[in-house]
Formats: C-alpha cells, sequence, structure tokens
C-alpha cells in the first residue's frame, strides 16, 4: 500500500503565523545567526501550546527531521532569535 503526502514549503523571516492552517510538520530548514543563542519556538496558534522550542549552533543552516507535530490551527512563530531564515515543511 503506498500513501500520497502533498508536502508544501512555506519561507518565512519573522515572528507570527506562516499561514499555512492546520498542519503537520515534517521538516524545519534554519539559517542561524553569527552571534547570540539562536533559537525558534513554535506555538499551535496565537496563544497556544508550545509545540516545539528549539535551540541551535551559531553560523549554520540546520535541517530538522521531525515525524509530524499537528498544528490544529496554524503554525505560530512566537519567538525567534539570531535565526535569518527558516522554511517550514508541512502537509
Amino acid at each position: 500500500m503506498t500513501q500520497k503526502v502533498d508536502v508544501k514549503a512555506t519561507r518565512s523571516q519573522s515572528v507570527g503565523s506562516i499561514g499555512v492552517g492546520p498542519a503537520r510538520l515534517r521538516q524545519l530548514q534554519v539559517k542561524s545567526g553569527s552571534s547570540g543563542t539562536p533559537r525558534i519556538a513554535l506555538k499551535d496558534g496565537n496563544g497556544g501550546t508550545t509545540l516545539l522550542d528549539i535551540t541551535f549552533t551559531n553560523t549554520d543552516t540546520h535541517s530538522v527531521n521531525i515525524p509530524g507535530i499537528r498544528f490544529e490551527n496554524d503554525i505560530y512563530v512566537q519567538s525567534k532569535a539570531n535565526i535569518t531564515a527558516m522554511t517550514f515543511f508541512t502537509s
């Protein structure tokens, strides 16, 4: 049996909603800055529960494979520190 899954990529550089609606986060790619402590916190919609909070190393591109965190409302970037770009892969 095969499974078809449509994966979409959404790029963002700011905090707030990434505008995908209910979705499963499959992968996150992050470009971290050269100073401070790069970190990102994702919530299930504005004011929802924090579902992912990750700290990264400086001056690197990180690819985080995720089995599928379900965001019932939307993926909301609550905070980001020293992150220059983010790409969210959702289904």
